[in-house]
């Protein structure tokens, strides 16, 4: 895995610079940006394969800089937090990222994060998209990672999407959140559980779905969720 740009967001000068240094060692290339805004200049001029996003920045914090990120493009975000909350860890993911780190970290450590994000990545790009699954006027798109009610656009988090392509492409079979934490990114989710009942809430909320009386997804109390749309005839 080699020959791969990082583009590393943090106003930590100094740790910017230790990390570049250190990662040059196992032949990545890298950027660095100060300020948001820099990062985002840098991300329109670049072909960037991996982002590591500071979450106390100047100018907007890590997560609004996080769905600025997200609104454009998919890619692979590491997110690193100085505060250790659990709830900015939760959030992070939420919005899209694909893995966290909290300050202080051995390099050692994110290396090997960097790598497994990155090979998760290519492994998900290597595989062939599925077709279009449909629910009325529901529309999944497995190819351009999108989903669409009534033809708008809902803006999924990668959380969103990923757990609503599962739950759509297994329709009536309850789905746990473990199941969801293995079947989605893979990333080590145990301390997280919450999380997955979090995205759901924000998934129905932009499907219009009432949780009392669901159209899309039904919560089964105590084993997980399940997709009970009647998916349309021309569904792969």
């Amino acid at each position: 895995m080699t020959n791969k740009q990082l583009l590393i967001i943090d106003d930590d000068v100094k740790l910017c610079t230790l990390l570049s240094r250190y990662l040059n060692k196992y032949d990545f290339s890298m950027l660095t940006a100060n300020k948001p805004s820099e990062g985002f200049s840098i991300l329109k001029s670049n072909n960037i394969d991996l982002i590591i996003l500071d979450v106390m920045l100047p100018e907007m914090d890590g997560f609004e800089t996080l769905k600025a990120i997200r609104k454009v493009q998919n890619t692979p975000v590491i997110m690193l937090t100085a505060r250790g909350e659990t709830m900015d860890r939760i959030v992070g993911l939420e919005l899209g990222a694909d893995d966290y780190l909290p300050k202080p970290f051995e390099p050692r450590e994110l290396l090997a994060r960097i790598q497994t994000v990155l090979r998760r990545y290519q492994a998900v790009i290597a595989t062939k998209p599925p077709s279009q699954i449909k629910s009325s006027e529901l529309v999944v798109d497995g190819q351009s990672r999108s989903a669409t009610l009534g033809q708008v656009d809902l803006q999924l988090t990668t959380m969103e999407f990923e757990i609503l392509h599962l739950l759509m492409s297994h329709p009536t079979r309850v789905i746990s959140r473990d199941n969801i934490m293995d079947d989605t990114r893979g990333i080590d989710w145990n301390a997280f559980n919450r999380s997955i009942d979090v995205a759901v809430s924000r998934l129905r909320t932009k499907l219009q779905d009432d949780a009392k009386h669901p159209r899309f997804i039904k919560t089964i109390w105590g084993r997980g969720y399940q997709f009970i749309g009647e998916l349309n005839h021309d569904s792969e």
